[in-house]
């Protein structure tokens, strides 16, 4: 019988499986799986997702006019090379679409996000990964890692599931590394929460360079998840691009309108920062001093690694948990079956956590 062909490599691409959301019987559920803000969305935003109720019979602007502007105003870019999406996700995606295809290599370091391999597999290209060093991307061997066929370069800077980040300094030794044909995608989807002077999110690199684009998301510090709402910054060349392969209505007109509100609420979006850098740190040296080694996260999550024991692992814990009620992420998809990834909750959900896996350690003690 015949059915429909599909393009080669497709079914190799293995499903991304987002963060759990539930535990059966639980009385009580505390997620802390997906890395979603601790203090929800702004109440601009949501005043602004629900004063479009008698409009959604009318399509959404198709080039986000006003979201860009507000984004263009809160950064200091320039509108022009913004791009907006379903989701830091959907830009990744039309990257791939328009500059890799078969043949082609999309590189990235070793324990990035799955959407890159993902991205490049459905355009018939090959991911290849680089190894990193102490959890933390390496700028040499993403380096050498660099072929001929080489036409992607994604750095997650924070990483996710790590948490760790390189400096500005280093993210130019990385574009000054690469011939100019290859496409540096810098991906900073929590670069609101990162503090630290040595910090670049890349927007000075994409104004200096034709071949750099900075992705951001809302989903995060913004608290918009549901809303699936990202940009991108670009040189106008590569956002030309992006627009032939855009659909004409990709970001609908919530999504546009909370985005909007949203970027423009600093005084809740540095309310957000502050609850995280005081809960961030607390839960962090709590946890070590549990005996458990804990990643330096500069983002609103914590990668937590175990021993590789069967009493003591990550799944005996993740079990523990969830028995309790807590859902946290495994990383074995990640390359890392010894670790958990905990975001950053509200105070009680983080008292919870520390509770809860001090008596799972005595528990194995």
């Amino acid at each position: 019988m015949n059915t429909p062909r599909v393009q080669p490599g497709i079914m190799e691409i293995a499903p991304y499986v987002g963060g759990a959301s539930a535990v059966d019987g639980a009385k009580r559920t505390i997620k802390l799986s997906s890395n979603e803000s601790a203090l929800g969305p702004s109440r601009l935003a949501s005043a602004a997702y629900g004063n479009l109720a008698e409009q959604l019979h009318r399509y959404p602007d198709g080039d986000c006019t006003e979201l860009r502007q507000a984004i263009a105003k809160t950064f200091s870019l320039d509108a022009a090379g913004i791009v907006c999406g379903a989701g830091s996700d959907e830009i990744i995606s039309l990257l791939c679409q328009a500059y890799a295809g078969p043949g082609d290599e999309v590189l990235y370091s070793e324990h990035g996000f799955l959407m890159y391999p993902i991205s490049a597999k459905a355009v018939g290209a090959t991911p290849v990964t680089a190894p990193e060093t102490e959890l933390t991307t390496d700028v040499d061997a993403l380096l050498g890692a660099v072929t001929d066929k080489t036409r992607i370069l994604f750095v997650a800077n924070p990483n996710n599931p790590t948490g760790t980040y390189i400096p500005a300094s280093e993210l130019q030794r990385l574009r000054n590394g690469l011939r100019d044909d290859v496409l540096l995608v810098i991906d900073a989807a929590y670069a609101e929460y990162v503090s630290r002077e040595d910090y670049g999110d890349g927007a000075a690199l994409v104004e200096a360079h034709d071949n750099v684009v900075m992705t951001r998301t809302f989903s995060k510090i913004y608290g918009l998840g549901g809303m699936r709402l990202g940009w991108g910054y670009m040189s106008t060349n590569i956002a030309e691009v992006l627009h032939r392969v855009r659909g004409p209505f990709n970001v609908s007109a919530a999504a546009q309108a909370a985005g909007t509100a949203a970027v423009r609420d600093k005084t809740f979006t540095a309310n957000v920062r502050a609850h995280n850098d005081k809960w961030l740190p607390w839960t962090r040296g709590k946890l070590i001093g549990l005996g458990l080694r804990v990643t330096d996260s500069v983002g609103n999550f914590l990668l937590v690694c175990f021993q590789n024991r069967p009493d003591h692992g990550a799944e005996a814990a993740d079990a523990f948990l969830r028995g309790e009620g807590i859902i946290v992420r495994r990383m074995a998809g990640y390359g890392l079956p010894d670790c958990l990834r905990i975001t950053i909750g509200t105070r009680g959900e983080m008292e919870s956590v520390v509770e809860c896996m001090s008596r799972f350690l005595g528990r194995n003690s």
